[in-house]
């Protein structure tokens, strides 16, 4: 039997760039029609509980998407086997995820824009020392991640 398709983005902190991802993804994945569980962590528990920051949650809502509800937590080892695929924002936390990578694990892991042609190897810019306009550029990027992702899983499904 085919195992779902599950997604987890993960970034530092879990307010900021994984949550905006996975928003983007569930509507990348409801254009697709797509079955896919999606979820996101951070790798720092800094601010495990806590909803994404605020121009986190205004960037989304500009782009017609509620992530109000959205709670931080912390990525796992169990993950590796829950999720199909765990996906990196950005060098450092792929590091993170590839020392907390059980040998036994089943995920597939990557940057969020390896999907992208010409993006490959990229970095999603962490906006949250910037100011609002810094968080509508990482809305852009991980939408375009988003979207190719989409795609992506959905050829694979065929």
């Amino acid at each position: 039997m085919a195992r779902k398709l599950s997604v987890l983005f993960v970034c530092m902190g879990n307010i900021c760039r994984s949550p905006l991802a996975e928003a983007a993804f569930r509507a990348a994945t409801a254009r697709h029609g797509l079955d896919v569980h999606i979820d996101s962590a951070g790798t720092g528990n800094w601010h495990v509980g806590d909803p994404p920051d605020r121009r986190a949650r205004a960037v989304a809502r500009q782009n017609g998407i509620d992530i109000d509800h959205y709670r931080a937590r912390v990525v796992t080892e169990r993950d590796f086997h829950e999720f199909s695929h765990v996906i990196a924002l950005d060098h450092a936390n792929l590091e993170h995820l590839k020392r907390l990578r059980p040998e036994d694990a089943t995920a597939e892991l990557a940057l969020l824009l390896d999907h992208v042609a010409q993006r490959e190897g990229q970095a999603v810019v962490d906006p949250y020392y910037g100011t609002a306009h810094d968080f509508t550029v990482t809305w852009r990027d991980v939408s375009e991640g988003a979207e190719a992702l989409a795609l992506h899983l959905k050829q694979k499904a065929r």
